[in-house]
């Protein structure tokens, strides 16, 4: 009988399978990953059934399947977490989440106090990640969806509090306790006035009863952690700092109470070292809770756009409900100087709205009946009501949030450098305090045990891995905020790293260097054919499409008094044209390609198309019954911003490409004319992609920007897509970044701080780990043999906390981060917040 132990089966559910050979093809899939002892698909429940002879690996079946080509169901489950203080605790914490069945991906973030794991539908549940988080000692609860951010900001503030009370009585305590020992060393006049009045003894007994309170009172927080993490043999920061004051507390005792015990002349006490370690320690701990406070400005400041409640006719009367009671199809009343709760269409009324907070636009737009409202913009002077078409989490406010949430919550490559180390690091730190103890204790001066003590306490309490563990996290939550601010959202954090790499910048042309509104430049017929005549079978075809340039050509007819009709057996067909027939004629409008494969020729109007080609302007072609008719130019503007935008990408060392589906000489005039390096024309929408991975052969790493539906599998495929907030959801879905202005300077302005955040997390990383690396070493008495220098614990915790508050304040340098490109004449911010500032 085999000795191979079958581990209980976990189920994972499958989409995407129909039919039997399905099943059979995602069970071979499943059993040719090590470990799967057993698998069993079921095409009913759309799940499968997997045994593990070893340690689960859920992960590893979860892209077996997908390579198979099915996707797995799963979900996004989001814990709050209290009681971590360093990196090795958000190690730990990841470590217990990845064990859970059904987990393919945990991610833990210790200054948002937040882990983000993804489970596969129908395995893992909230309640048991929190249960995993609490045996790993720490305590978890589920984030609700739409949770108020009161709960949150009364947690964190209650936290301070707590803090503030802690460090404020433990300094009280502690600074008698510092001046009867370490005034007596410094001042001999202090040294005459204790041996006077109170007596070395006495002062001892008086020390040690202060410094107990310390410890065992505003200090006790430290032993409820440590002491736990120690005996599940995963000791964390707080370990280190409950050995190193122990042990100096522990020392001080024996030679106060029980002398004799100890090695003549070792009878020292160090009370003042546990009392002083301690209330630093609570110090940095205070200083770093308001700092984490500051990080999170950026969501506090975005809920705070947000309405509170909206003013909704219900059974024909006005009432006030709570935003979250608002429900979609509502009739909201909006007053002058409100703030729009919800998004909506205007269905009475009329008003300037101020959406500075989206656009970066400070002039106040027109809002009449048909027109789209977003929640938490401004209503300035009138009064309309609207319909709620977006309510809760699917308003434009709600899906910001979201996304700055996201990225903030992500880890960015250089984060795995850092988890491995601490994953390690307090470990390391206990043997290297070990073994500075041992060696002074060996071969140090008397009194030997002295020096091992003092020296080792240090090197505990030097080596505390906080610094590591907020190097990063804190720089992409500032970084990320302030990206919100200047109206950039990065819907994923490691964006921020793969932007600053970018090499190429490959644009669409439509919408994102242009205005993406075209309007008809030109309309030349054949001899034989009037030109209103067939300027208005044209726009009744083009009024079937959704194409700028079919707009452009009906808004033209439109203002030229024309009749359209109603267009039968319309066909599009993509990057080519489109057809119909109207009032019984055969009309087809498209690029030359198109009248190409029809088998009509455009040589009569080759030198038009020529000469229009040359002066940036995209030529369209009309043929009627078969007949080629005419001629057509649309001119899309290009955006006023755009040639800034270009030569600042170039001043950055950049490439600038463009991606486009006009014809190459139309191409190619844009491109002369702002400068643009490289012109990739004529690509059909599913060879964009093609076009992407072209120019990131060799190894170059390519930024895709672009706003349409076309553009979204681009997107997709660049290392960093970038998406034109003013383009289509499915464009925005598919992207890394979000420019909400629409605005090609926001690209200039996304690099530019991508490429500030990732110098600012260097930072951190280099002085948390230089740092650790210079003064662990130091703590440990290497230097004593050279000069005869020790570094005190005290100096070591007061040193330790600093480093804390260091990164957190180089962090919320980045608040201060100026764009490169910004308007000249609007000074106000543009983006997300310029209505909250």
């Amino acid at each position: 009988m085999s000795d191979v132990q079958i581990r209980p089966n976990h189920q994972i559910e499958i989409e995407g399978m129909t039919c039997a050979s399905c099943v059979g093809r995602v069970e071979k899939a499943i059993a040719n990953v090590p470990g799967v002892a057993k698998a069993s698909v079921n095409l009913a429940t759309e799940r499968a059934d997997v045994a593990f002879s070893g340690a689960p690996d859920v992960p590893a079946v979860v892209n077996a399947i997908r390579n198979a080509g099915y996707e797995v169901g799963e979900k996004t489950i989001e814990l709050d977490i209290e009681g971590m203080t360093c990196a090795s605790c958000v190690g730990r914490v990841e470590k217990a989440l990845k064990t859970i069945s059904g987990v393919t991906s945990a991610s833990v973030n210790l200054a948002t106090e937040r882990a983000t794991v993804r489970v596969a539908a129908g395995s893992a549940t909230a309640s048991r990640l929190a249960e995993a988080i609490k045996a790993a000692g720490y305590t978890a609860s589920e984030v609700a969806t739409g949770k108020a951010e009161d709960g949150e900001r009364d947690r964190r503030e209650a936290e301070l509090r707590s803090l503030k009370i802690s460090v404020g009585a433990a300094a009280i305590l502690t600074i008698p306790v510092f001046i009867l020992e370490m005034g007596s060393h410094l001042v001999p006049a202090i040294h005459g006035f204790v041996m006077e009045t109170v007596g070395m003894r006495e002062s001892w007994y008086l020390q040690f009863l202060l410094t107990t309170l310390v410890l065992f009172g505003p200090g006790l927080r430290f032993f409820k952690k440590g002491i736990p993490a120690l005996l599940r043999l995963a000791p964390d920061m707080n370990s280190l700092v409950v050995l190193g004051t122990t042990a100096a507390w522990g020392f001080s005792v024996i030679a106060t109470f029980a002398p004799q015990f100890l090695p003549r002349g070792t009878a020292n006490v160090y009370y003042e070292a546990a009392a002083v370690i301690a209330t630093l320690i609570l110090l940095g701990r205070f200083l770093e809770a308001r700092a984490k406070g500051r990080t999170s400005e950026a969501i506090k400041r975005l809920l705070g756009l947000q309405a509170k409640s909206a003013r909704v006719l219900r059974n024909g009367e006005a009432v006030d409900v709570p935003l979250q009671e608002v429900q979609t199809g509502d009739v909201i009343i909006v007053r002058p100087g409100e703030k729009i709760p919800v998004d909506g269409e205007v269905i009475e009324g009329s008003s300037y709205v101020d959406e500075s907070m989206i656009t970066g636009e400070p002039v106040p737009v027109t809002k009449a009946a048909g027109s789209e409202v977003v929640g938490g913009t401004v209503n300035k002077n009138g009064s309309f009501t609207f319909r709620a078409t977006k309510v809760g989490s699917d308003t434009l406010i709600a899906q910001i949030i979201r996304m700055v949430e996201e990225a903030q919550a992500d880890k960015l490559p250089i984060q795995a450098m850092v988890d491995r180390v601490t994953n390690w690091f307090v470990p390391a730190v206990m043997l290297a305090a070990a073994a500075t103890f041992t060696v002074w204790v060996i071969f140090g001066p008397d009194p030997a045990l002295s020096f091992a003590l003092v020296n080792a306490v240090a090197v505990l309490i030097i080596a505390c891995p906080c610094a590591m563990g907020l190097a990063t996290p804190t720089s992409i939550m500032v970084g990320t905020g302030r990206a919100a601010e200047m109206g950039v959202l990065f819907r994923r954090g490691d964006a921020l790293q793969t932007l600053r790499d970018a090499e190429i910048i490959a644009v669409d042309k439509t919408g994102t260097l242009t205005l993406g509104k075209p309007t008809l430049a030109h309309f030349k017929t054949v001899e034989g054919f009037g030109r209103d005549e067939i300027l208005s079978l044209v726009a009744s075809l083009e009024a079937r499409s959704e194409h700028p340039i079919a707009e452009a050509i009906v808004e033209a007819a439109k203002r030229e008094g024309l009749r359209l009709v109603s267009a039968d057996n319309f066909e599009a067909t993509p990057g080519f044209g489109v057809a119909a027939m109207i009032a019984g004629r055969k009309v087809e409008v498209g690029a030359d390609r198109f009248m190409v494969r029809l088998g009509h020729s455009v040589a009569v109007f080759a030198s038009d198309a020529e000469r229009f080609g040359r002066e940036g302007q995209s030529p369209l072609y009309a043929a009627i019954d078969g007949r080629l008719a005419a001629i057509i130019t649309v001119a899309d503007p290009i955006k006023p911003t755009t040639p800034e935008a270009i030569a600042a990408l170039h001043a950055l060392g950049l490439r600038v490409a463009m991606i486009t589906g006009d014809n190459r000489r139309t191409a190619e005039a844009i491109a002369q004319r702002l400068g643009i390096d490289e012109v990739v024309a004529e690509v059909l929408p599913d060879g964009k992609v093609e076009a992407v991975k072209r120019l990131a052969s060799g190894g170059q790493r390519v930024a895709f920007v672009g706003d349409g539906i076309n553009d979204a599998p681009a997107l997709a495929a660049a290392d960093v897509g970038l998406a034109i907030g003013t383009g289509t959801d499915v464009a925005i879905e598919s992207a890394d970044v979000v420019l909400i202005s629409g605005d090609l300077r926001g690209v200039v302005n996304a690099i530019a701080l991508s490429k500030a955040t990732i110098r600012n997390i260097g930072q951190n990383l280099f002085w948390a780990f230089a740092y650790n690396a210079a003064l662990i070493p130091v703590a440990a008495g290497a230097l004593y043999p050279v000069n005869g220098v020790l570094l005190s614990p005290v100096l070591a915790a007061g040193a330790m906390a600093l480093s804390s508050v260091f990164v957190l304040t180089n962090a919320l340098r980045l608040k201060s981060f100026r764009p490169p490109l910004q308007d000249k004449v609007d000074t106000q911010p543009a983006g997300v917040f310029a209505v909250a500032k």
